[in-house]
């Protein structure tokens, strides 16, 4: 084991007149070395020894990393990266062991074995965070813009401290040509968000040139021309000129509240990850890289002039014994509980995330009732929507409502109508048409402490934005709760009068399939009340469906339940009893499974128990074995197609828990699997009607 004696952190600050008077010298070089040491150990040693399975070293990006990291002293700045973060991290003050423990999946790392070692989050609840990392290139920015709005938000509506708190989304040139750099840059831009883009440009996206990526190659050069962004450009390889530049960036946003972008150059001095060969690129070019190493340059800076040649060995002499020590400690720790793996899916009431959510900025939990209260005259769902999200929006001054249309217009389809002039602009607002901007915001929202509400204005719209609702869903479990963002996204979908393959689909079973989400599906408007309401007060992300046909429908109005009035998830409401059949079903399909079990009453054919879930996750598992059990048979309806559709789960668990209580087989009833078609003649014949439903039941009763 390497000996050596610690020279004193942060022993003294280099001023040279400029931007880089104030970086801390000593400390950055502490810090290079470290990180070199870290990559080093894990590229000679822990990867071909098979201890872990991935590496991408830092080296060439870590002094423009480390200058960065120096610049965020804001207890509420955050910034977002990717999988060549590493230095950043120690910057924001990751201890080695810590460093450590992530990739070699070991207990307390950055995941406890769930993520990949080098996607990485730190949650400092009183310093800058750095959220957490998606496998995703390009997934990190839109959430950085929503912490940048929410900043602004929380400093001129709630009072809060973040003046000049500012987010900064790290990437390399390669992710600038994805679509959540380009939204988000949307979005920071139009919107004047304290943001600052900073592009780590390699020249390379693995083994694909930069000029590929980007007309010219530079990103920054195509951006002069774009409003409202401030570009500086640099060298990421010289201490003193990029540490001007980044602090002159820095500054910039944090005094304009305004976006910029720092794009440095900087060297890749080992491949994409530690299994590429670079086999792509020639000699010459890989010899001119490694001319341009930021470790070499940082020397010639400070020595002699700032610090001795024996000052700069021993901090590499102690950074290599400080890496070593922490693998022992880190090899020693206990291996990890495979029983564990299934914990924090979903939140938990006895243990709260430490960043994320209403929750996670230590907000009480607001309670509601199961009581009715219900007031006389019955409203459509629509209206009932509309009156709870304005009735949540006046008692949580955290809550946010936005997407597409849905502030001076009220939505396309009405439900947010008079909520932005009632609450302002501030808390209700349009968006730019991206629903990668929509959701990747909202999670940037959540995660600073808000209650983001946003509306995907149709179903189908939410395919851009799978990567953020998936990403989203998981954080909880892959951060090991260290990291929550409870969205709840208001999601209309499903027929209206007519169909079509893009408006009106309702593929709910993606979202079911999807972990993390809660799901529900009302079909009234006492139950859409109580399962929004529900969601608003909660903690979890949640999908809100809102089907087309339910919002005006006759079917669907009820007595308004009351402002306080809320309904768990998980629990199935039994629409009509029965002692025949029972006819499990959700969403539009309730109405026409009731007069189909009013039907078969009247001609003497037997009598339907109609179940309508409300939720889909979770589902009233209880419910359902329960109804099964005494009626000894089950017709399952959805509008959703029928192959892999919600039905075939609701079926399989019937086959596994109540196979012996059956006298006939489980039938699903359900669209065919095509897409919604226009026609409405071709809808009638597509989705179940009353009357399919009805002969269905039938052939189930005469089994």
């Amino acid at each position: 084991m390497v000996a050596a004696t610690p020279l004193a952190r942060g022993s003294g600050a280099h001023s040279s007149g400029d931007g880089s008077a104030s970086f801390d010298w000593p400390e950055l070089a502490r810090l290079m070395h470290l990180s070199r040491a870290l990559d080093a150990i894990e590229e000679e040693r822990l990867l071909p020894q098979g201890k872990l399975f991935y590496q991408f070293s830092a080296r060439g990006h870590d002094l423009a990393q480390l200058l960065l990291a120096q610049r965020l002293t804001h207890p509420a700045d955050a910034v977002n990266g990717y999988y060549r973060s590493r230095p950043m991290m120690l910057g924001l003050g990751l201890e080695p062991e810590e460093a450590l423990a992530g990739p070699l999946m070991k207990v307390g790392g950055f995941s406890d074995g769930r993520d990949i070692g080098v996607v990485f989050n730190l949650p400092r609840p009183d310093g800058p965070k750095m959220l957490p990392m998606c496998g995703g290139v390009g997934a990190q920015y839109t959430p950085v813009a929503g912490w940048a709005q929410a900043l602004t938000y929380r400093e001129r509506s709630l009072g809060e401290d973040c003046a000049e708190a500012i987010a900064v989304a790290m990437g390399g040139d390669a992710s600038c040509a994805t679509n959540g750099f380009w939204s988000a840059l949307n979005i920071a831009t139009a919107q004047s968000l304290p943001m600052l883009f900073f592009v780590e440009d390699n020249g390379y996206g693995i083994s694909v040139p930069s000029t590929v990526q980007t007309p010219g190659g530079n990103i920054a050069a195509n951006l002069s021309g774009y409003g409202n962004l401030h570009i500086i450009e640099g060298d990421g390889t010289m201490p003193e000129s990029a540490a001007s530049k980044t602090a002159d960036a820095v500054a910039y946003v944090r005094r304009e509240r305004r976006p910029a972008m720092l794009r440095l150059s900087v060297p890749r001095l080992s491949g994409h990850s530690a299994q590429d060969t670079q086999a792509y690129r020639g000699s010459a070019e890989l010899e001119a890289e490694a001319r341009r190493d930021p470790l070499v340059r940082l020397h010639d800076f400070l020595v002699p002039t700032q610090m001795s040649e024996h000052d700069w060995q021993v901090h590499a002499q102690v950074a290599r014994a400080t890496v070593e020590n922490a693998l022992d400690r880190v090899l020693a720790r206990p291996t990890l509980d495979p029983q564990a793996v299934t914990r924090f899916v979903f939140s938990d009431p006895d243990e709260t995330q430490q960043v994320g959510g209403l929750r996670g900025a230590g907000v009480p939990h607001l309670a509601g009732t199961l009581e009715l209260k219900a007031e006389p005259g019955r409203v459509n769902m629509l209206a009932a929507i509309r009156r709870t999200l304005d009735a949540e929006l006046s008692r949580n001054q955290r809550m946010v409502v936005f997407g597409e249309d849905v502030g001076a217009k009220g939505g396309v389809h009405g439900a947010t109508l008079g909520l932005a002039q009632r609450h302002g602009a501030a808390r209700v607002f349009d968006t730019s048409l991206s629903e990668e901007g929509i959701i990747g915001r909202a999670v940037g929202m959540a995660m600073a402490g808000l209650l983001p509400v946003p509306e995907i204005q149709f179903r189908k719209y939410a395919d851009p934005a799978e990567e953020q609702l998936n990403d989203c869903g998981s954080m909880r479990w892959r951060t090991g709760n260290r990291f929550a963002a409870p969205i709840v996204v208001r999601m209309p979908g499903g027929f209206f009068r007519c169909g079509d393959p893009w408006h009106s689909q309702t593929g709910e079973v993606k979202w079911a399939h999807a972990v993390g989400w809660k799901l529900a599906f009302p079909s009234n408007a006492q139950d859409a009340t109580g399962l929004l309401r529900s969601a608003l007060r909660g903690d979890d992300p949640v999908i809100f469906f809102e089907h087309r046909a339910l919002l005006d429908a006759a079917s669907a109005r009820a007595d308004y339940p009351g402002d306080d009035y809320v309904l768990p998830f998980g629990q199935a409401r039994v629409v009509r009893p029965g002692k025949d059949l029972s006819l499990i079903t959700w969403g539009a399909m309730v109405a026409r499974a009731e007069q189909a079990g009013r039907a078969l009453s009247a001609a003497g054919a037997g009598e339907v128990e109609v179940i309508d879930l409300r939720t889909l996750v979770p589902w009233d598992r209880e419910c359902v074995i329960r109804a099964v059990q005494r009626t000894g048979r089950c017709l399952i309806v959805h509008e959703d197609n029928l192959t892999a559709g919600f039905g075939a789960e609701i079926a399989a668990t019937i086959t596994d828990e109540a196979f012996f209580a059956l006298d006939a087989p489980v039938r699903r009833l359900a669209m065919a699997d095509i897409p919604s078609p226009h026609s409405p003649a071709l809808l009638e014949a597509a989705v179940p009607s009353a009357s399919d439903i009805e002969n269905a039941a039938r052939a189930l009763l005469e089994f």
